[in-house]
């Protein structure tokens, strides 16, 4: 009884353009399948009882999953020839920009098709607010940052593209005049995060961000790191008042002070790309007959992605406006964030609409990424800290950041307030002060990327808080005992953590195990080789989710027992599906036999409507907007690793729950002839599921097969579709069935019984989460301690990790074999960054598109412990915890580990990344 998979919901109307958007595997049948293959399509599913990824199969085969797999001939009703388009980009942002020397690129190599700024100015395109800035420059403009698009080039036949794309690679096609230096432009953002704690723990602060909200300064003075002190005299209320307190802080990191141990430090992290495996890539098809656009894209976010297009074109003059655009998503090949809010999608709806009839594919090589992707901020920090000597207990915590932003805002003011929130890690600190600001530079666009901010800042605090225990002296383990926040213990924004705090129990693995306990053992039986061992120590937390989730979810079983499930998170290698399948099996009892994901499409029947931003709508507004029982505050939200168990399972596992209740339960009541006036009709809670058969004490089991005909032949709940809203906190609503309320932790249902249609059910009330809770900062957190044990030659440098060990807690491991591929995946990355991956900002830096990975040094199997790295997860503290969002805070602890390692081998502290051979080699001479 599904929909077909062409009927596309129409999902929103934008500027009169109808939207709908739909998963690209999800295609009618028809000459399809053998080069694109769904998750549990066949019968095949290795994802039972946790021993498998769903999607396995189809990647490692070589199946059509990812964007760039696609061309217009594998798409059923498109035109067979696939055109191709070239984003010409700025290799400078210091001169003016004076045009192209398209002469260059006559005869076979010409371009069908030319698009610039004054293309876009004529019909009429408008920028999202997210990307606002030229998406071309204009000529006699001076570009905002190195990579800017200034053309897009679209050629009608693949030679002339090939032959082109070569000519331009020496980056001379773009021509430049006067020279005027970079474009001076505001902040992103700026903020200063200051907490004093009262005289006991018991005690309400004095001060915290969480009763006097987020403050930023009226003016930023433009330094290497910004001034604030003098803006307190300047600045009224509520600024004035953090900074008084901050200013009283750091007066108190006193070096003088015979009680504290003082240290006052700077340290620097570099730009790096996310390096996903696969560049970014598109394809578009306007059919002008028809006023339609269809698009193939590979994005974090699709209802983001479409909504942005709409808008590019809501207002454009025919025939460049489309009545309709379908959009459909693919798998990604990674995305770590560079996929999250990206214009690349807006490219190419330009492309298709510049060169109707003509489906158009744009999609980048390495050099084309590395100019125009998304970059990791680099941030320059000052940290100051205060310790007392008598009893090892940090007092006082101060810090300056100041990330390069690039040229586009992005996302850069929220990586520096993560950044800033998380700069204390797990201590419990009782006066802290922290100023960040993001500044615009010509550099390449910084903005998501995996670690959000916390791996540049908790770096830089935990390579100082092994240092103040080698001052003291203490134990670098027992150090960060003494100062662990506990769960009842507030964080530096003055809330507490609504999660389990598993510090101690981490800090208590690391301490026993053998890395740790044979560190002077194997430092003595190798140093007289001319081998230096040195073994460190880190442990962090990280926030997951963003303040301002949504997710959607559709289970329905079948009379066989079939079970499918659509989700609207998207796979990205984080085994989305598999996560899904598996707890929505907690549920049902049996592993899904189809599962889609990247689905915004087949919610319809819950006729959900928004408006308003989450994060910035004041409680007011959001009261009398949930009066309309469809109203929700997001209807969809970008997929990240660190939530996609969090979130993205989330409405699937509540719809799952509604089917049993309401469903199978009242089935297997009757199956069981157990009357309505029986007090085990309420023991639901107590039923539990095993090897597919669902039991409860001194009963037969019920197979699921039998369970689900039965629900279908008397008319009982068989499909739920289910949303809910996050905002460090569920959505919760009551739904009445028969003669009882429902409460969950969901916003918005439908439901479908026996064979029938889905029909929504009007919530009897709700209650979002408060909007002041954006205020209060994160209260979801997970928390990662990793060991490193290196061995550096000490004539050449070279650097070896012999032995790691990292050990995490998660909640419930949906997926434990994907839990422990993120932490192998985490620590590489983490390796890279610590060790290998630079990318100059500005001249000679990626922007000037000669860069590949001829350049670049990403951490490869010689570089790894492959065989000697052990992985860890802390078991849930009950069987019913839910998951927590793991896949961030399993990089962050590996960049300090190492640095602290290098320390202990070295005796010599690096106080920048990354640390290579050559630095390695001069700090032993």
């Amino acid at each position: 009884m599904r929909p077909s998979r062409r009927e596309f919901v129409k999902w929103v109307t934008a500027s009169g353009i109808a939207l709908s958007l739909s998963r690209l595997e999800a295609m009618e049948p028809t000459g399809f399948p053998a080069r694109a293959t769904l998750p549990g399509r066949g019968g095949w599913n290795p994802a039972a009882n946790g021993a498998g990824r769903i999607d396995g199969v189809a990647k490692v085969t070589g199946a059509k999953l990812y964007a760039s797999d696609f061309r217009a001939a594998d798409l059923p009703g498109w035109p067979a020839a696939t055109s191709h388009a070239i984003l010409v980009r700025a290799p400078d942002a210091t001169h003016v920009y004076l045009g192209m020397d398209l002469a260059r690129l006559s005869g076979a190599s010409k371009p069908s098709v030319v698009v610039t700024a004054e293309d876009l100015a004529k019909i009429g395109t408008r920028v999202p607010e997210f990307y606002a800035s030229d998406l071309f420059c204009p000529i006699g403009k001076t570009p905002l940052y190195m990579g800017q698009p200034v053309a897009l080039l679209i050629f009608e036949q693949f030679d002339a593209f090939d032959r082109a794309r070569l000519a331009l690679r020496d980056g001379t096609f773009v021509k430049f005049g006067e020279e005027t230096g970079p474009v001076d432009l505001p902040s992103y953002g700026a903020f200063r995060f200051t907490r004093v704690a009262g005289p006991t723990p018991e005690s309400p602060d004095v001060y915290s961000p969480i009763q006097a909200g987020w403050v930023t300064p009226g003016r930023i003075q433009n330094t290497a790191l910004p001034v604030w002190s003098s803006y307190a005299k300047e600045t009224a209320a509520p600024y004035g008042k953090a900074a008084v307190h901050g200013e009283q802080i750091r007066a108190e990191l006193d070096p003088k002070n015979p009680a504290l141990l003082v240290l006052d430090r700077t340290f620097e992290t570099q730009s790096v790309d996310p390096m996903f495996l696969e560049p970014e890539a598109g394809l578009g098809w306007y059919d002008r007959k028809d006023e339609r656009l269809e698009l193939v894209l590979g994005v974090q976010g699709p209802y983001e992605a479409t909504e942005s297009i709409a808008f590019l074109l809501g207002k454009a003059r025919a025939p460049f406006k489309p009545a309709r655009i379908n959009t459909q998503f693919t798998y990604l090949g990674g995305g770590f964030g560079g996929r999250d809010h990206t214009s690349f999608v807006l490219y190419v709806a330009l492309a298709a609409m510049f060169f109707p009839g003509n489906p158009v594919r744009l999609a980048h090589d390495r050099y084309q990424q590395f100019q125009g992707g998304i970059k990791r901020h680099p941030f320059k920090m000052r940290s100051q800290i205060g310790i007392d000597r008598a009893t090892g207990k940090i007092r006082a915590f101060a810090a300056d950041h100041v990330l390069d932003g690039g040229g586009m805002a992005n996302f850069s003011a929220n990586v520096a307030v993560v950044g800033a929130t998380a700069a204390i890690g797990i201590y419990d600190i009782p006066k802290v002060d922290v100023t960040t600001v993001a500044v615009h530079t010509r550099g390449v666009t910084a903005g998501s990327m995996r670690g959000y901010g916390t791996l540049q800042t908790l770096t830089a605090l935990e390579v100082l808080i092994d240092e103040a225990a080698s001052a003291l002296p203490l134990n670098p383990i027992e150090f960060r005992r003494r100062n662990a926040l506990k769960s009842n213990d507030r964080t530096m924004m003055g809330n507490l953590y609504t999660v389990s705090v598993r510090t101690p129990e981490i800090l208590d693995k690391l301490e026993m195990h053998p890395i740790w306990r044979q560190r002077a053992e194997e430092k003595a039986r190798l140093q007289s080789g001319g081998i230096l061992v040195g073994t460190g120590v880190a442990c962090v937390t990280k926030d997951y989710g963003t303040g301002g989730d949504a997710s959607l979810g559709r289970v329905e079983i079948g009379a066989d027992g079939e079970i499918s499930i659509d989700g609207d998170h998207v796979e990205m290698g984080n085994g989305i599906g598999t996560a899904l399948a598996n707890r929505v099996a907690i549920h049902l009892g049996g592993v899904a036999d189809q599962v889609s994901v990247a689905r915004v499409d087949t919610y319809d029947a819950l006729g959900l409507v928004t408006s308003g931003d989450p994060y910035t709508m004041d409680q007011k507004t959001q009261d009398a907007a949930e009066k309309n029982p469809r109203w929700v505050p997001a209807i969809s939200s970008a997929t990240s690793a660190s939530i996609g168990a969090h979130v993205g399972t989330h409405a699937a596992a509540e719809a799952a729950r509604v089917i049993f209740r309401y469903g199978l339960w009242p089935a297997a009541l009757e199956l069981w002839r157990i009357p309505s006036a029986d007090p085990r009709t309420k023991d639901f809670a107590k039923a539990r599921w095993k090897d597919g058969q669902l039991s409860l004490p001194g009963l037969t089991p019920l197979e699921l097969p039998v369970l689900a005909a039965t629900a279908h032949a008397r008319n009982l709940v068989t499909g739920a579709i289910a949303h809910s809203f996050s905002r460090w906190g569920w959505s919760r609503a009551r739904f009445q069935f028969g003669g009882e309320q429902y409460r969950a932790e969901i916003d918005a249902l439908a439901v479908r019984k026996g064979g029938g249609k889905f029909a929504p059910l009007d919530r009897v009330n709700v209650l979002f989460p408060p909007t002041h809770n954006n205020q209060r900062g994160n209260v979801y957190t997970s928390m990662c301690g990793t060991l490193v044990r290196v061995e550096i030659n000490r004539t050449t440098g070279a650097l070896r990790i012999a032995k790691a060990y990292s050990v995490l807690e998660c909640g419930q491991p949906l997926v434990p074999e994907i839990v422990r591929g993120q932490s192998q995946g985490g620590f590489a990355m983490g390796v890279g960054y610590a060790l290998l991956e630079n990318l100059p900002p500005y001249d000679g830096g990626p922007g000037n598109g000669q860069w590949n990975l001829g350049q670049y040094l990403v951490a490869r199997g010689s570089d790894l412990p492959l065989h000697d790295l052990e992985i860890e997860m802390l078991p849930p503290l009950t069987p019913d915890e839910p998951p927590k969002g793991m896949a961030e805070v399993v990089m962050v602890p590996v960049v300090p580990a190492i640095l602290n390692a290098i320390f202990d081998a070295t005796g010599h502290r690096f106080q920048s990344l990354p640390v290579t051979q050559a630095m390695l080699k001069g700090a032993i001479a």
